[in-house]
Parts: C-alpha cells; sequence; structure tokens
C-alpha cells in the first residue's frame, strides 16, 4: 500500500459522502484523478496528463453505448417524424395500460432478454421501444428505468445462467465447477431482484399519477388516424427485423459486443431506409440530422459520466496501466486485497467481508473486473473454513455486479445506458436504486450464509 492508494481511498469516501447528499461529484472526481497523477508520477505535467489520459480512457470505453444509443435514439426520431413510432407502440399499449403491470412486465421482459443476448444491447433494444410506452401507461421515466435497470444489469447480469461468462470467470479463479457457480449464483440473484424489485415499487408508488394513466387509456381507444403507407410499413417492420435479431443472436451465439454491433447495424440500416421513404431526394440532408440529434442526446447523458468513469477507471489494474503506466497498480483491487487480510475467520464476517470487497471493487464501473479477485478470495477463505466455496463466491460476485455491472454507480456501463434510454439523470437512478439493491444485497447474503 503506497500514498497513492490511501490518497485514493479517501477520495473514494469523499465521493461515496457527497453523492448521499445528492451533490455533483464531477469537481471532485477531476481533482482527484490530477492528484492521484501527480502523486504517482511525482510530476507537475504528469498529474496534468493524467486528467486527460483518464478521460480519454473512459470515453473509449464508453463509446460503444454511446453508440448505440445514439443510433437507437436517431432510429426512434426518424420514426417519429412519419409517425412509425406510434403506430408500433399501439398493440404493446393493450399490454401496458397501467403503471403497475408497466413496471413488472417491463423488467420481466428485460430479464429475459438479457440473459439471452446480454444487458446493455437488451437496453438499447428494449428500453427504446418499452420504455415510452410503459411511460404513457403513467409509469414515471425513473419508475421505468429503475425496473429496466434492476431485472436487467441487476439481477440478469449477477447469474448470468444463460451465457455464463460471470460465472465462468468466478468459478474458474476459485477452482470449481461452473455448473455450482451458476447454481449458487442463479439462486442469490433471484433473491436479490426479487427483493429489490419489490421495494422499488413501494418507492415509486407513490409517484404515479391516476389521473394521468385514465387519460392515457382513453386515448389509446381512440382511431390511430390516417398514416402514410410507409410509416405503416416501417412501424411493422422494425420490431419484426429486431425480433428476428434476436433470435439470430441466440441461435447463432452471438453475444457481447458483437450483439451490441449487430443491433447498432440494423439501426443503421433502417435509419437509411425510413430517410429515403420520408424525405425522398433529400434523404442525404435528413439523414445527417437523425445523426446528430441522436448524437447529441448521447453526448448530453454522457459528457458528465466521462469525469467520473475516469476516477474510478483508475481502480482497475487494466486501465490503470494505460492511464498512468505499465507499473501502475489496480487501486481499488489492490484495497479490495488489503481488507480481506483483516476481516475475521467467521461465516458471517467472511460472507459480508467478500460482499464489501466485491462492492468496493465493483465501483469502477465494469462488474467483470474483479471476478478474478472474488473467486481467488473465496477459494482461499472458504478452504480454511470448510464451507461451500461456489456459495461464498455468489455473495461476492453479488456485489461487483451489482454495484459495477450495475445499479448503484452512476458511471457504470448498464445505469448509464438504461438512464439515457428512459431519459434521466444517471446520478439520480443511481440514487434510487440504493435503498432497494442494498437489501436486498444483505437478505441475500444471509441466504448464501445458510447455503454455506
Amino acid at each position: 500500500m503506497t500514498s497513492a492508494h490511501w490518497l485514493y481511498l479517501i477520495i473514494v469516501v469523499i465521493v461515496v459522502i457527497v453523492m448521499m447528499k445528492k451533490r455533483s461529484v464531477i469537481l471532485i472526481t477531476t481533482l482527484g484523478i490530477f492528484l492521484i497523477g501527480l502523486v504517482y508520477t511525482r510530476s507537475l505535467i504528469g498529474g496534468v496528463q493524467t486528467v486527460f489520459r483518464a478521460f480519454l480512457i473512459a470515453g473509449k470505453d464508453l463509446f460503444d453505448i454511446m453508440l448505440i444509443i445514439a443510433l437507437m435514439v436517431g432510429m426512434l426520431k426518424a420514426m417519429e417524424k412519419m409517425g412509425a413510432d406510434y403506430l408500433m407502440m399501439s398493440p404493446f399499449k393493450r399490454i401496458l395500460r397501467k403503471p403497475t403491470i408497466s413496471f413488472f412486465v417491463l423488467g420481466l421482459i428485460m430479464y429475459v432478454s438479457a440473459l439471452f443476448f446480454w444487458p446493455t444491447p437488451a437496453t438499447a433494444l428494449i428500453g427504446t421501444i418499452l420504455i415510452p410506452i410503459a411511460i404513457k401507461s403513467g409509469l414515471p421515466a425513473m419508475a421505468a428505468a429503475m425496473s429496466v435497470n434492476i431485472l436487467g444489469h441487476g439481477m440478469a447480469l449477477s447469474g448470468d445462467i444463460v451465457i455464463q461468462g460471470a460465472p465462468a470467470i468466478t468459478s474458474g479463479a476459485a477452482g470449481i465447477d461452473i455448473s455450482e457457480m451458476v447454481r449458487m449464483g442463479g439462486i442469490l440473484s433471484l433473491v436479490t431482484g426479487g427483493i429489490a424489485m419489490l421495494i422499488a415499487y413501494f418507492m415509486v408508488r407513490k409517484d404515479i399519477s391516476l389521473d394521468n394513466n385514465i387519460m392515457i387509456q382513453k386515448k389509446t381507444n381512440e382511431e390511430l388516424g390516417d398514416y402514410s403507407s410507409g410509416a405503416s410499413f416501417i412501424a411493422k417492420a422494425v420490431p419484426i427485423v429486431f425480433l428476428g435479431g434476436i433470435i439470430s443472436m441466440i441461435l447463432l451465439g452471438i453475444k457481447g459486443e458483437g450483439s451490441t454491433a449487430f443491433l447498432g447495424g440494423i439501426a443503421v440500416l433502417f435509419l437509411i431506409l425510413i430517410s429515403v421513404i420520408q424525405s425522398g431526394n433529400k434523404a442525404l440532408e435528413e439523414l445527417g440530422d437523425f445523426f446528430k440529434q441522436g448524437f447529441l442526446y448521447a453526448m448530453k447523458i454522457f459528457s458528465t459520466i466521462i469525469p467520473i468513469a475516469g476516477f474510478f477507471f483508475l481502480g482497475s489494474p487494466e486501465s490503470a496501466k494505460l492511464i498512468l503506466d505499465q507499473n501502475a497498480p489496480g487501486f481499488l483491487f489492490d484495497l479490495g486485497q488489503a481488507l480481506s487480510q483483516v476481516i475475521p475467520l467467521s461465516k458471517v464476517s467472511v460472507a459480508f467481508g467478500l460482499l464489501i470487497i466485491g462492492m468496493i471493487t465493483g465501483l469502477d464501473g465494469s462488474g467483470f473486473s474483479s471476478l478474478p479477485l472474488i473467486g481467488a478470495l473465496a477459494k482461499a477463505l472458504g478452504s480454511s473454513m470448510g464451507v461451500n466455496i461456489a456459495a461464498l463466491a455468489a455473495i461476492g460476485q453479488m456485489g461487483t455486479i451489482w454495484v459495477g455491472g450495475g445499479t448503484m454507480t452512476a458511471w457504470a456501463f448498464g445505469l448509464v445506458a438504461t438512464a439515457g434510454v428512459a431519459g434521466v439523470s444517471p446520478m439520480e437512478l443511481a440514487r434510487k436504486n440504493f435503498i432497494p439493491v442494498i437489501i436486498g444485497l444483505i437478505v441475500a447474503t444471509v441466504v448464501g450464509i445458510y447455503m454455506m
């Protein structure tokens, strides 16, 4: 542990306190990056350069999410201009007509979709199509974002029972069979998600406007009006093609970055097609306008996230080496290891200790980078105590993915993507998720202790 480690820890504590007070942390994280760079490089120039490099690395890592959101929003803006978005959403209104039903159905659809082709692409697809419908049913945008985020980047990703990316990493480091890891992780993810979802609903229930819901139901029964044949065609083609894309990704095993790229490419092709149908020989100019609207929307969301993400990327060994130098440590990673060495050995202390370590290391906004640490610690601690290593590792996996995957950090890929498609503040979404997710994680840890 160096002076830079202790400085990083102090800044993290300050950031958490300021976030709890509902204040912006951009100034703190930016100064934090500079101070870490200054202390580590022992150079004023090095500290200044660290700020830019941290922003650059964060921007590069977040750009794929920015791009998919920009393309999806651009496509929806094009559909909106010709009225195809309203035509496409109309059939779903028969299901999502009441805010309570919308809250749970929206989350359930997101959960199933995220299991098969990863949460971020699922958010871009499901969120951009269904969240507006849920909002029109009377569900507040923040409530819709919480539903999608908790069951997608929380419950689905933390268990990862279909694609099994997270269990594979954790079980490999823990030296256990992946099937056992999937079983334990699946159980604890359902416990955490179920508890968090119920608490989240009771938190947002008072914000649902019954008068607005009645108004929307009356509007649903009105005639759709006259729309062009082109709008009718696009309204049918978009869900059919995207559904076909989902099935193709499942059958062909396309996942992760590949599925994001696939969906983004489909959105671009639809953008071109809609522009041609809508504007004819003016399509060249129209297409540029739609791209601009999409990118402006995405940049508005991400402009405040990059300075925060840059600071927490210093906590990851891989990112820190790119920002500082090849000998740079992962500050959060090292702090997690140091904490593990002072935890007394009992089922309760070890379980909650590993949960806390997972949550701390998950603050880098990745969720996956600290899984090898979690698996290794579970093996070391579990073997010495003679407890179920898979159950212990699953507890740590819940902590790191629910925080970093994520539902509780405003710079996490998943939370930013959800906030982007819902049009809400990532910081506010993280705050709203805090109490439901914390309670869910505590209950899941207790269940995990009994399974140990």
